[in-house]
């Protein structure tokens, strides 16, 4: 299959016309000129140097230059490439503890920055191995799937920070049982987990996982960050974390427990220090494992043709730039499209780069592999940050893996040039349409319907006939309306609980026996039109109990769930 990468550029071609006409013109004028001073045949032999021919024959050069530069500049892709690289190497699973306690300043500059910096020289020191990367605080997440792309794995870690996991604690368990499943299945080389953390806060069966691991043959190496003695988490403005009692959390490295997890996986455990004795020790042990062959796929959906071209219209500017005639001057032999070959190949080259990230994400967003295009839409954002493209795929990434405060990020930086991109392009509405219903979508997740309702606004000012869209705006407009009367209800109900309080207060004080016989007669009176009532009423009534009493169970549920979910997150490091 062909096709050209740009076509929008294939426009040019029209200026080739406009080329001829002009030299036509030229040479009409230069006869017209020539006329005056005599009779054009007498002249010619008084300028035997000059030669008409070369004349033509160098237009046509540089015309046939101009022509494939243009063609260059469209970038024409034909079939595809797929190339199986081979490597002699191992497998490694990173699990980075992202929790607060690891911003503890007992190791400069604190304990997150130092693994971090620790893990950068690590990877420097990969050649053919495989990696990836997990982080984990409350919750485990695979940031970066095991991949030989280590410049992908260092540009995961710059970002990474506590605020990726919004549950707090350290599961280790969890983080080690997620490292066992990210493996390349059926591959022969040695696996290995590194784990890097500091054992605060220590919450599930991280020894049972590490255990599991070395049954499968997969080795947990720990890595202890800080100091067994501690240190405060600095929280900014020179506060510091403290507890519910108001005290100041001091967060220790828990070495036992990172020595017992590390026998539990056959591993060894290691303290990190402000030297470079931990990083020496785990590579140490990494050079000890087995390599073998491990097999990495790399793809591009279309192979690059314009190579041919540009060189032929290099031999085509040579040609032209060694024809000379009498009215060739030595500062006359640069030429101005020479210069526009240079600069166009040099772009082309980047936008080479850039597109060949931008179809790879694309390629693996349709196979749903929505981490790794996250990784090619960050690559093809490296060549060119102001890619709309780029950055509008890379918050459909994260969108699709909910990280929706990442995502957010993203569809702002496209929604804060909003104007600027539909006068550049008029064709760009619909996809900031597409950007504001998304950033709707991400207020409903997150319960921000006022915010919901202003995007979905600018998403249907954009495009009017999205009826998802409109959808989405009134069932937003109708949550902040039941939200608003909650809150009313709530703050009604407190009142009136209070009110009932004090009136039942009294009457159990003044009235006691007559309360009850009230309720007798209550409840007489309510059995007689029961017994009058029809089928089809008390089936009603039925159906109306049933439904209650399932929202109740539902609100049951959820309120246990919260319970929970804010006993787990109780400590906040």
């Amino acid at each position: 299959m062909f096709r050209f990468a740009n076509p929008d550029y294939l426009y040019l071609l029209f200026v080739l016309p406009v080329l001829i006409g002009f030299y036509i013109y030229e040479n009409i004028r230069k006869k017209k000129a020539l006329k005056k001073f005599g009779n054009p045949e007498l002249l010619a032999e008084l300028m035997p140097d000059v030669s008409y021919k070369r004349q033509h024959w160098k237009f046509w050069l540089l015309f046939g230059a101009i022509g494939v530069a243009i063609f260059v500049i469209a970038g024409p892709q034909f079939g595809s490439k797929i190339e199986t690289v081979k490597r002699q190497g191992v497998e490694i699973m990173v699990c980075l503890d992202v929790s607060n306690s690891m911003l503890a300043e007992d190791m400069t500059p604190n304990r997150l920055e130092k693994a971090k910096q620790m893990l950068s020289r690590l990877t420097d020191g990969f050649e053919n191995d495989k990696v990836g990367l997990i982080v984990f605080a409350g919750d485990a997440f695979t940031q970066l799937p095991i991949t030989s792309d280590y410049i992908s794995a260092k540009m995961f870690l710059s970002s990474i920070n506590p605020s990726m996991v919004s549950t707090q604690g350290t599961a280790i368990g969890a983080a080690i049982n997620l490292a066992m499943r990210s493996f390349t299945p059926d591959e022969a080389a040695d696996k290995t987990i590194i784990l890097i953390t500091d054992g605060e806060n220590h919450e599930d069966d991280a020894i049972g996982a590490a255990k599991n691991a070395a049954e499968k043959e997969i080795h947990v190496n720990i890595v202890g960050m800080g100091q067994p003695n501690g240190s405060p988490i600095p929280i900014g403005n020179n506060n510091f974390m403290k507890d519910r009692e108001g005290n100041v959390v001091i967060t220790k490295l828990n070495e036992q427990m990172c020595q017992e997890i590390a026998a539990a996986g056959q591993g060894i455990y290691v303290r990190a220090d402000n030297t470079n004795s931990a990083l020496r020790t785990l590579q140490g042990e990494i050079d000890k494992m087995t390599k073998s062959e491990v097999s990495t796929k790399v793809y591009s959906e279309y192979d690059e043709q314009f190579q041919t071209l540009a060189w032929i219209a290099l031999f085509l500017l040579v040609i032209e730039f060694l024809t000379l005639d009498r009215k060739s001057r030595i500062f006359r032999k640069v030429k101005l499209f020479s210069f526009l070959l240079i600069f166009c190949t040099g772009v082309t080259f980047a936008q080479k780069a850039e597109r060949t990230n931008v179809r790879e994400g694309n390629k693996l967003y349709q196979q749903e592999k929505f981490t790794e295009s996250e990784i090619a839409f960050r690559k093809s954002l490296e060549v060119n940050p102001r890619s709309i493209e780029g950055t509008f795929n890379l918050g459909d990434a994260l969108y699709k893996q909910e990280k929706f405060p990442e995502a957010a990020e993203q569809y702002q930086l496209l929604a804060g040039q909003t104007q600027k991109l539909i006068s550049d392009n008029p064709a760009n509405a619909d996809r900031m349409a597409q950007v504001f219903h998304n950033l709707g979508n991400i207020g409903m997740k997150n319960k921000e319907y006022a915010k919901s309702i202003e995007a979905y606004k600018q998403s249907l000012r954009l495009n009017p006939r999205n009826d998802e869209t409109r959808y989405n705006l009134a069932l937003a407009q109708k949550l902040l309306s039941d939200q608003q009367q909650d809150q009313d209800q709530d703050n009604k109900d407190d009142k009136q609980d209070q009110q009932n309080q004090d009136q039942n207060q009294d009457d159990q004080q003044q009235q006691p026996p007559k309360q009850d016989n009230n309720k007798e007669n209550k409840t007489q009176e309510q059995k007689q039109p029961d017994e009058q009532m029809s089928q089809d009423n008390a089936q009603q009534i039925l159906d109306a109990f049933l439904q209650d009493e399932k929202d109740t169970q539902e609100k049951v549920k959820k309120a246990q769930a919260e319970q929970r979910q804010r006993k787990k997150t109780e400590k906040e490091w």
